[in-house]
């Protein structure tokens, strides 16, 4: 007996516990980000439990057109949502640019191979109908790991941050009506004016927006049969630049109206009512008197807008883009428009 090897009871490893991140808004960056963690390898209960949080009451529909290029295209293919998002681009044939009197001076037709980069991209898209595919990808990945016992993810909608704090072990946010939750990571992907980013890099985050004295407006207007299927891009006297875009709809035509703003009269104008719809609305009408192309219709369109937008175009300048367990991603850390 004493020549017999005694074999001691071995304990297995137990499984690293999943981490819980919390990803502020449900745009663009925010589900995509999810969609690909919840790709990761490995068994559904090791994944990541994942909270989107929303201010909003559901994911905002409407928005500008969106041209993926580049990296952008690499990701919707390993999404596989290459072919559903080519199924739902706008139609954009290319650019013109007219005159007054609506006659085309110069033209760029788009290079649907993809292979050549014009301004009009092989894959334009309305970023309401993008987010909502990526929504619906989020959805159904969630649903899948849950369905193999994974968390999955927690959907947040019409709540927002209160304030955030960080210790060696979590990171700590107070949410307006859900309470005090902590998370291993804090995802700020919620856009150019990011709370998140205020919260988690205080001082550092004053004065981080270089304005780019342009304001930019977007709406959708009903469509008309001159409209067609090219984009139609005038230039007016006073800073004020104009793009007529196709929708991929028969019912609507999509607007974009930059106003520069070099000496900034219009930033003065705005002060204290910024984030006015009416005030912005009142002031883009007054930029659209004498244009001379299409006036009244923009006019009347921009009145009348149940979807307009209107920020300032701005530049986040950051030497970093996270700060312990808070990242940043999307516009809330770089962007060159709104």
């Amino acid at each position: 007996m004493s020549n017999m090897l005694v074999q001691r009871p071995t304990t297995r490893a137990s499984a690293p516990k999943p981490q819980s991140i919390l990803i502020v808004g449900c745009g663009i960056a925010g589900p995509v980000l999810a969609s690909l963690l919840l790709r990761s390898p490995g068994p559904a209960s090791s994944l990541p439990h994942i909270t989107i949080l929303e201010r909003n009451p559901s994911f905002i529909s409407s928005g500008q057109n969106i041209d993926i290029r580049g990296i952008g295209k690499q990701i919707i293919r390993l999404l596989d949502l290459e072919d559903e998002i080519k199924r739902s681009t706008t139609g954009e044939e290319g650019v013109q640019f007219v005159d007054e009197n609506n006659r085309c001076w110069a033209e760029f037709a788009v290079d649907k191979s993809g292979k050549v980069e014009t301004g009009t991209s092989d894959v334009e898209i309305l970023r309401g109908r993008l987010a909502q595919i990526f929504l619906d990808k989020a959805e159904r990945l969630s649903k899948d790991v849950q369905d193999r016992g994974g968390k999955g993810v927690e959907f947040i909608f019409e709540d927002s941050l209160e304030s955030l704090h960080q210790d060696e072990g979590k990171a700590h946010v107070q949410l307006a009506n859900g309470g005090e939750r902590s998370f291993d990571l804090v995802v700020g992907a919620d856009g150019l004016h990011s709370r998140t980013r205020k919260l988690a890099f205080g001082n550092e985050a004053e004065g981080c927006l270089k304005k780019l004295h342009m304001f930019a407006a977007f709406l959708s207007m009903p469509k008309e049969d001159e409209d067609g299927e090219w984009r139609s891009w005038f230039h007016a006297p006073g800073g004020v630049s104009i793009m007529l875009r196709p929708s991929g709809t028969k019912e609507k035509s999509t607007v974009l109206i930059l106003l520069a703003d070099k000496s900034g009269i219009i930033a003065d104008q705005l002060a204290g009512s910024e984030r006015s719809i009416p005030a912005q609305k009142k002031l883009v009408m007054s930029k659209l008197n004498r244009i001379g192309w299409q006036e009244q219709r923009l006019t009347k369109a921009v009145e009348a807008a149940d979807d307009f937008y209107f920020d300032v175009t701005a530049q986040v300048n950051l030497a970093k883009w996270s700060h312990g367990r808070v990242v940043l991603l999307g516009d809330a850390g770089q962007v060159y428009l709104t």
